[in-house]
C-alpha cells in the first residue's frame, strides 16, 4: 500500500500535509478527519479501500503535520483549503468523506464547489450544533485552556469509543491519545470556534448529489437525532446506524465505513 506524501499551499499560504495512495483510473476519494486528531483516523478505511480507489488523506490546517497557524477558522475556509489541495494534486473532483468536523468541511466544500463534489459520506456529523453551539464550543475551548488537554482525555475517550473497543485496542487508543495531546492550544480553540459557528443547513438542503449519512449507534457527540435531521434535510440521502459504535466510526468500524463508501460510489457512478 504505497503512498506519496507532501505539502500543499492553501490560498493564504498555509501548509497542508497530505498523502495520496495512487490507483490510476480508479475513483478518487478524499477523506477529512475530525477535531483535534489527524488523517490517521482513516488508516483502517485506507487499508480496506486502497486497491479500489485513489485515496487522498490530509491534516486540516492547525492539525497533525500541517501548519499550526491559528486564526479565524471557518468551515468555508477549510472547504477552500480542500479545493486548493485538490488543485495541487491535479484532482478536478472527488467523492468526499468527512468525519465529525470533517463532515462539516465536506458540506462546506460541496456548497462552495458543487461541480467538484461527486458524492458525500457524512459520518458522525451534523449541519448545525444548535442555538447554544457558539457558547458551548467556546466553553469547551476555555476548559481546555484552563485545565489542559490531559484533563479532557476521559471525556474524549468515552465519546470516541465504546469501553469494549478501548479495552481490546489499547495501542490504537494510545496512538490517538498522543495525537490529541500534541495539539496546539490556539489552533484547538480556533477549531472549536469553527464548529460552534458552523451553520450548514442551507447547504445541506441544497445538495443534489448522492449523500450517505452515517452515525454510530452510541454516538454522544453528534447523536442519532442530528443524523436523522441531516438525512431528512438532504433529498435522496441514505441513513445508516452502525451498531455499538460511538463517535469515531472510521476507527472503530472501518469495514462498515468502507462498505458504505463503496455503495455510495456505486450510486454516484
Amino acid at each position: 500500500m504505497a503512498d506519496l506524501s507532501g505539502k500543499a499551499r492553501t490560498r493564504d499560504g498555509s501548509s497542508l500535509f497530505y498523502r495520496i495512495y495512487p490507483q490510476a483510473g480508479k475513483p478518487k476519494l478524499a477523506l477529512i478527519h475530525s477535531l483535534a486528531l489527524d488523517s490517521t483516523i482513516w488508516d483502517g478505511v485506507v487499508g480496506e479501500l486502497s486497491s479500489e480507489f485513489e485515496l487522498l488523506t490530509y491534516d486540516c490546517r492547525g492539525h497533525g503535520q500541517s501548519e499550526r497557524r491559528s486564526g479565524d477558522y471557518t468551515a468555508r475556509l477549510f472547504g477552500e483549503d480542500l479545493a486548493a489541495l485538490l488543485d495541487h494534486c491535479g484532482w478536478t473532483s472527488a467523492v468526499i468523506a468527512g468525519c465529525s468536523m470533517g463532515g462539516c468541511v465536506a458540506q462546506a466544500f460541496a456548497g462552495l464547489f458543487a461541480d467538484r463534489a461527486q458524492a458525500l459520506a457524512l459520518i458522525d456529523t451534523t449541519a448545525w450544533y444548535g442555538p447554544t453551539a457558539p457558547q458551548d464550543w467556546r466553553a469547551r475551548a476555555a476548559k481546555a485552556v484552563k485545565e489542559g488537554l490531559t484533563a479532557m482525555l476521559p471525556f474524549q475517550l468515552k465519546r470516541w469509543f465504546s469501553e469494549d473497543f478501548r479495552a481490546a485496542h489499547p495501542s490504537l487508543v494510545d496512538r490517538l491519545t498522543k495525537v490529541f495531546l500534541a495539539n496546539d492550544m490556539s489552533c484547538y480553540q480556533s477549531s472549536c470556534a469553527l464548529l460552534g459557528e458552523a451553520d450548514l443547513r442551507s447547504v445541506a438542503s441544497s445538495l443534489r448529489i448522492p449523500v450517505s449519512v452515517i452515525v454510530g449507534e452510541e454516538d454522544y457527540a453528534t447523536p442519532l437525532a442530528m443524523s436523522q435531521v441531516l438525512h431528512s434535510t438532504i433529498a435522496g440521502s441514505t441513513l445508516t446506524v452502525i451498531p455499538g459504535a460511538r463517535h469515531l466510526t472510521p476507527v472503530q468500524a472501518p469495514s462498515n465505513i468502507a462498505t458504505l463508501i463503496r455503495e455510495l460510489v456505486r450510486h454516484s457512478a
